[in-house]
C-alpha cells in the first residue's frame, strides 16, 4: 500500500506497444531535446531508439513503468551490463567494476546490473511515483542480481538528491568520463 499523500498508479513490465509512449516521454526530459526550463529539475543524458528498447523489454524484462490514467507519467530502465556494454558509458564502468566492492560483495557483470535511467513527468512530481517504481523496478531485478550500481552526473543535482535521501542509495566512488563528473551509486537488492 502506498505511504499517505502518494500519488496511487499502476506499475508494470513495459510492453512493445508502450514504446512510442515511453519515447515521447524520454523526448521531453532528455539533454539534447529537454527545454531550458526543466533542465534545472533533472535530465536524462542518454538516448534511446525502439530497437534498444525492445531488446531492453523482450530480453532483459528492464524497462518498468508507472502509468497514471492509463497514460505512461514515468519509466526506469534496469538490465545486464551485458545490455549496456554497448555504450561507451558503460563499457568504461565496466572496466573498473571488478575493482569495487559493496556491502562485503565484490561487484561482477554477474552479480551486478546497471539501473537508469528513470523519468518521472513533471506533472506528477513529488507524489511517490519515483519512489514506488523504483521500489518495483528493485524487487523485479532482485531474483537475478545482488547489487543495483548506477550513476549521476555532478550537474544534475536533482536527480542525485532523489536518489540518495528518497531511495538510499549510497554514494561508492566518484568518477570521471569524457570531461564530466559523476558519482557511481549503489545499494544491495533485497534490503
Amino acid at each position: 500500500m502506498p505511504e499517505k499523500g502518494y500519488l496511487v498508479t499502476t506499475l508494470a513490465l513495459a510492453k512493445v506497444t508502450d514504446i512510442d509512449e515511453i519515447l515521447a516521454l524520454h523526448a521531453r526530459y532528455q539533454v539534447d531535446t529537454i527545454s531550458i526550463e526543466d533542465k534545472k529539475d533533472g535530465f536524462i543524458t542518454t538516448a534511446f531508439n525502439r530497437e534498444q528498447l525492445t531488446h531492453l523489454i523482450e530480453q532483459e524484462q528492464g524497462l518498468f513503468i508507472a502509468k497514471k490514467d492509463e497514460c505512461i507519467v514515468a519509466y526506469v530502465m534496469a538490465a545486464s551490463w551485458h545490455f549496456w556494454s554497448a555504450w561507451p558509458m558503460f563499457a568504461f564502468m565496466i572496466k573498473s567494476l571488478h575493482e569495487l566492492s559493496y556491502q562485503g560483495i565484490s561487484l561482477t557483470i554477474d552479480n551486478s546490473y546497471q539501473y537508469g535511467p528513470v523519468c518521472v513527468d513533471k506533472s506528477v512530481r513529488g507524489q511517490g511515483v519515483f519512489e514506488q517504481l523504483f521500489e518495483f523496478s528493485l524487487a523485479q531485478m532482485a531474483g537475478r542480481f545482488d547489487v543495483l550500481v548506477t550513476f549521476i552526473n555532478k550537474v544534475n543535482p536533482r536527480s542525485f538528491a532523489a536518489h540518495t535521501k528518497k531511495v538510499k542509495l549510497d554514494v561508492l566512488q566518484e568518477f570521471e568520463y569524457n570531461n564530466n563528473q559523476y558519482y557511481e551509486l549503489v545499494c544491495l537488492t533485497k534490503r
